[in-house]
């Protein structure tokens, strides 16, 4: 197939580019890739969040070009981005996303999704249910880091949700956690951010005026500010679910939350089946998280589009 167009990420830029059409592993399915999407971590990550050289992406949906067992070629899939030996302590005791030799497409070690083609080992792939979209299926990737929260946090009835942070992440996570029952609040600073969540049955309050206490807090800010908002707005004996990564550095008295008893959560991906069986059952009304569509040979500007203070996901049609 010769060359390809991508965007590439060297030395924190990020440009468009040529290059090979990805030869795939024994094991490995070859994805033609049709739509991803840029994360506020691909844009950490050209920030110095962790250095990575290659093809960034990992929010993406495609047709399976080729695979070595046969009978995913022509479905349509998406892939979760955690690459994992299998064998490590981590690998067996299923905790696969913390495998001690793992690698991330397009975080680290691993070329991801900008591009025409990816390559990607079989039990990373999910086949699309028929019913669901191009744009809700590039979602799936950060609608699973929500299901991850239920993965993780146990949210009894009742119990009050507040998801800090009117972004994509925040609304997306809010979405997700509202449809498995959650009793769940954005809390954020944005009027047309806020009239969106409301848009999609959720409810708002704007974050000076939200005083809490919430059983469960999300950060979803982007911002090492986030964690010290969650701290105020959590009850004590409450939990934070931290989901920011940024490049910046965390500065913050933590006596509160030794005093408080607060529990806080690292939160990072989350599980794909259960997340395309939600989205299958729940229609969770997300084109108005989406700005806009871009071509790949636009990524650049793409790019710069995404930066934009306020601005919600950014797509590129490959």
């Amino acid at each position: 197939m010769g060359c390809l167009k991508a965007l590439l990420c060297d030395g924190g830029q990020i440009r468009l580019a040529d290059v090979a059409t990805p030869v795939p592993s024994p094991g490995d399915v070859l994805i033609r890739v049709t739509m991803a999407g840029i994360c506020n971590t691909d844009l950490e990550v050209t920030a110095g969040y962790r250095p990575f050289t290659g093809i960034l992406g990992h929010e993406f949906v495609g047709m399976v070009e080729s695979d070595p067992l046969g009978e995913l070629t022509g479905k349509r899939v998406v892939g979760s981005i955690n690459v994992y030996c299998g064998e490590c302590p981590y690998c067996r005791r299923g905790e696969t996303s913390h495998c001690l030799e793992r690698t991330a497409i397009g975080i680290n070690g691993r070329d991801g999704a900008f591009a025409e083609f990816l390559a990607l080992p079989r039990p990373n792939v999910h086949v699309v249910p028929a019913g669901l979209g191009d744009i809700e299926a590039v979602l799936v990737e950060p609608l699973a880091a929500g299901m991850r929260v239920v993965e993780q946090v146990h949210i009894q009835p009742g119990h009050s949700v507040a998801v800090l942070g009117d972004g994509k992440l925040g609304l997306l996570s809010a979405r997700v956690l509202s449809a498995t029952g959650s009793n769940v609040v954005v809390v954020g600073k944005h009027g047309h951010k806020l009239s969106l969540a409301r848009s999609m049955g959720l409810r708002t309050a704007a974050v000076d005026d939200f005083t809490g206490p919430a059983d469960v807090v999300l950060d979803c800010t982007g911002s090492v500010s986030g964690l010290e908002t969650a701290v105020r707005l959590v009850r004590s004996g409450g939990t934070i679910v931290l989901k920011t990564t940024v490049a910046g550095k965390y500065k913050i008295d933590l006596s509160p939350i030794v005093v408080r008893e607060i529990r806080i959560v690292g939160s990072r991906c989350g599980p794909f089946a259960p997340t395309l069986a939600l989205l299958e059952r729940h229609n969770l009304d997300l084109a108005g998280v989406v700005e806009a569509v871009y071509p790949l040979d636009r990524g650049v500007e793409a790019f710069e589009h995404a930066r934009r203070k306020g601005a919600l996901k950014i797509l590129l049609s490959i």
